[in-house]
């Protein structure tokens, strides 16, 4: 479950965004990245392995191994209303738009196989 501060941070950074300049905005999104961060520990990093090895945007330059970090800060939070890997599939495309563009993020179908690897992770660390 979405705790309360992590539900207030994404808000607030929300916020932010509309009334605030772009360097306000962006270190509001790193200090809400954090905190989800913290929530999810190694979960975190997997899905970002798992964006990196992927690499659905084409910006895996071998080097930048943290280049999809803020996509997880938001993709992590959303998959408590998820179901299944399709469920899955759609809030990551939704979140790539959300970062890039539909353009750069491309059709919801190029992103079954993170969803697939995604939810897999993500059931594993639920607890029974």
């Amino acid at each position: 479950m979405v705790t309360r501060e992590i539900a207030f941070g994404l808000l607030f950074v929300a916020l932010l965004s509309s009334a605030c300049g772009p360097e306000v905005r962006e270190h509001e999104k790193i200090l809400a990245e954090r905190q989800v961060r913290a929530r999810y520990g190694a979960l975190f990093d997997e899905i970002a392995a798992i964006l990196f090895e992927l690499d659905p945007v084409g910006i895996n330059f071998e080097t930048n191994t943290d280049e999809y970090e803020p996509e997880v800060g938001t993709i992590l939070p959303r998959l408590h209303s998820c179901s299944s890997a399709a469920d899955v599939r759609r809030v990551i495309h939704e979140e790539f738009v959300y970062w890039f563009d539909s353009e750069t993020a491309g059709p919801e179908a190029r992103y079954q196989e993170a969803a697939e690897r995604v939810w897999a992770a993500w059931q594993r660390n639920q607890p029974e």
